[in-house]
């Protein structure tokens, strides 16, 4: 087995960073959706949504950081073109949505869809031994979970 620098089975970080810009190129996208949704929500709720989805939004962008400097870490190449973004993500584009109703169903559905790869990618880095990865996995996980039951609880839908 090869180890690459930081101690770990190097053919297992390579996979792990394929998924990793997996979760890169979906988190981009719904980086810009919540910025699609901040600037164009409107309504009675604009204020709370609005301050709602700027928080959302920066912490999206924080942890695109993340992710890329951890695949660089793993000794891969983070995506980093909007083509990439585009034909990698598994969130749905939000356009034009400025109801607060569909503005919060699309962080729903969202949210779904970073939870399965998050989840996937904990798993894997946990048989790759990689306490980095399956950390970042795993605070992701809590922090989204609970947002999911927020937005679950502002559409008064169950869980």
């Amino acid at each position: 087995m090869k180890m690459n620098s930081i101690g770990l089975d190097a053919d297992k970080s390579i996979i792990l960073s394929k998924d990793l810009n997996l979760l890169l190129a979906t988190f981009q996208r719904y980086y810009q959706n919540l910025r699609g949704i901040h600037w164009n929500i409107k309504g009675k709720r604009f204020f709370d949504l609005h301050v709602k989805f700027e928080e959302l939004y920066t912490d999206a962008n924080l942890k695109v950081d993340l992710i890329a400097e951890r695949i660089l870490t793993l000794g891969g190449v983070p995506l980093h073109t909007f083509e990439d973004y585009i034909s990698n993500s598994k969130v749905p584009v939000g356009k034009n949505i400025s109801e607060d109703e569909a503005a919060i169903r699309l962080v729903v559905d969202s949210l779904k869809e970073l939870l399965v790869i998050e989840r996937k990618i904990l798993a894997a880095s946990d048989d790759a031994n990689d306490e980095g990865t399956n950390s970042m996995m795993s605070d992701f996980i809590t922090e989204q979970e609970k947002i999911l039951w927020m937005m679950k609880a502002w559409l008064d839908e169950a869980i």
